[in-house]
């Protein structure tokens, strides 16, 4: 675990622990690297190796080595990178810790290393992430945040105060 940048309520060991159990939840047996760092560090990883010119919240790196030497540490299974920043942000938004939603950011990462396509699976990973944030006591999934977010309700039309009916030639209610 690297924490490039400072997060309240979190720390290496604190973090650590916690990937160590979502890894395991998730099905992966080899360790997971995991950087905490600002925006603009995820902005240059999305566009060095996504072509995305952007930041974003987790950007996850699956290992691409399938072998590992008998007397050799297990190879990991892959990195993931989180922005602090976004992190931030998110947790004042949905009103979570942002210890909170590093860990949320991290079971996302981990569960696409295992596999795991939201864009491609039909709601799979979205089922095993709603799964596995209730086993590991976490607020709402990152995929379900998503899907409710995206729901926005219609607007209220506002009625036009009194003044405004009546110049618009509006009888006054009795």
């Amino acid at each position: 675990m690297i924490l490039q940048k400072r997060v309240a309520g979190l720390n290496e060991a604190s973090l650590d622990r916690f990937v160590v159990r979502a890894r395991k939840a998730a099905g992966l047996r080899a360790p997971v690297n995991v950087l905490v760092t600002s925006s603009a560090a995820v902005r240059e990883l999305n566009r060095q190796f996504r072509g995305h010119n952007k930041a974003t919240d987790v950007l996850s790196f699956p290992s691409t080595s399938s072998t590992s030497k008998p007397r050799k540490p297990a190879a990991p299974a892959g990195d993931v990178a989180i922005s602090a920043d976004i992190a931030r942000e998110n947790s004042i938004r949905l009103g979570h810790s942002i210890s909170q939603e590093i860990k949320i950011l991290a079971l996302h990462g981990i569960l696409h290393l295992a596999g795991f396509d939201h864009e491609r699976d039909n709601g799979r990973m979205a089922r095993e992430e709603a799964k596995l944030r209730r086993a590991l006591h976490l607020p709402a999934a990152l995929i379900e945040r998503v899907k409710i977010e995206r729901v926005k309700p219609e607007p209220v039309r506002a009625r036009r105060p009194h003044a405004a009916r009546r110049a618009a030639g509006a009888r006054r209610p009795a």
